[in-house]
């Protein structure tokens, strides 16, 4: 059995590293695809909607499938599927044949996120303590593979379409080797009501999980105004040098991976309720510098603060969500996945959207008001006090 769980959890790592590489293989083929397509940056960002909406719906596809059909099943099928389309970008010759491209891979990408953070809950409750920030984590070594990846395959002239469907075709063998490895799919105990409340036990897990979903669409809006605004910031309200102006994204980004490695073991000892509100907190004191500060090396080390206090936040909410019921653990996880990912993509259009009534540092201080309240809505993580200690790995 213990072998079994090592292996599952490897390949858990491994389905996490493949979705950051296909993610990222299409990232860093935005700017080519772009231009031989022949749309602007604008209209790229309508094209991005699509593929957030094809995302969004292959998320809530994907939780129902795998509470229906098993988290090895779902897996490694959305995982070819992903793979499969991460090439329609690449062959993309017309504006309406990149959008359809986009919403299939969106769709794809969305399906495999829920289903293998579905089985990271699987994992998770057989291990019987916390393990989700550190799969979060090797999303971001996926990234960095892809990045690299991707430079290397645009230094020795390769097209988009050739250095994409490469990337497709190794996706999709990885997906369907690594499916071995995925724990069997059981049929786990129900969750036993409190004595003489059924009913009433049964209404108030969904509104726990809405509460965890809002919570996640606050910390990804910030996550996502991050991404997009962190090096304009330092480059428009700072006067940084371009070159200096990157390593705004570069400590958030660096920070946010060293959280995640250590958010597991820090939960393991006081509890993810105490990852998520001092976390929180102090992504808040970090954002709130960044806001404020006029110094270039000051607002580096908010940037820096703020992926660190944000690193754990993600991975708890999912895993809180997951654990709330066993038997539908994947529908709950894409209900608060989903909302987290609306965020993501409403952060950096809300920021735009300020900067027209005041200065980008200043807009910056929404995003502490989001992580304060984080902070104080934490205790959404505490089970409640009638659940069994095994019913959920987050009390």
């Amino acid at each position: 059995m213990e072998r079994t769980l090592r292996a599952s959890r490897v390949v858990t790592f491994v389905y996490f590293v493949l979705n950051g590489m296909l993610l990222g293989m299409w990232v860093v083929q935005i700017p080519a695809i772009e231009e031989r397509v022949g749309i602007s940056h604008a209209a790229l960002g309508g094209f991005l909607v699509l593929l957030g909406a094809g995302a969004f719906v292959g998320m809530q596809v994907g939780g129902r499938l795998s509470d229906r059909l098993g988290t090895r099943t779902v897996v490694p099928v959305a995982g070819v599927l992903c793979s499969a389309t991460l090439v329609l970008p690449g062959l993309a010759q017309e504006p309406w044949a990149l959008g359809a491209a986009l919403l299939l891979f969106g769709f794809g990408n969305g399906t495999l996120d829920v289903s293998m953070n579905a089985h990271a809950v699987q994992v998770e409750r057989a291990y019987e303590r916390p393990v989700m920030s550190a799969f979060h984590a090797t999303f971001s070594v996926g990234g960095v593979l892809a990045a690299l990846a991707g430079a290397a395959a645009i230094g020795i002239g390769w097209d988009p379409a050739t250095t994409l469907g490469t990337a497709a075709g190794i996706g999709v063998i990885i997906a369907l080797v690594s499916a071995r490895g995925l724990l069997p799919t059981g049929s786990p105990a129900p969750v036993p009501d409190a004595e003489g409340e059924p009913e009433m036990q049964k209404r108030a897990v969904p509104t726990r999980i809405w509460l965890l979903a809002v919570l996640a669409l606050l910390v990804m809006l910030c996550e996502g105004a991050a991404n997009d605004w962190s090096v304009l910031h330092l480059k428009t309200a700072l006067d940084a040098p371009e070159s200096t102006a990157a390593f705004a994204y570069g400590t958030y980004a660096a920070t946010m991976t060293v959280g995640r490695l250590l958010a597991d073991r820090i939960s393991a000892r006081f509890g993810p309720v105490a990852v998520l509100r001092y976390g929180a907190a102090l992504a808040a004191v970090g954002i709130t510098v960044v806001a404020l500060s006029p110094w270039i090396w000051a607002a580096l080390t908010g940037w820096a603060l703020f992926g660190l206090g944000l690193s754990g936040c993600i991975p708890q909410l999912f895993s809180a969500a997951g654990h709330a019921d066993p038997t539908a653990a994947g529908t709950n996880v894409s209900r608060v996945a989903g909302l987290g990912y609306i965020g993501m993509l409403a952060g950096p259009a809300v920021i735009a959207w300020m900067t027209q009534l005041m200065a980008l540092n200043h807009t910056f201080l929404l995003l502490t008001l989001f992580c304060a309240t984080g902070a104080v809505a934490a205790g959404i993580l505490r089970p409640s006090p009638d659940r069994p200690h095994t019913a959920e790995l987050t009390s």
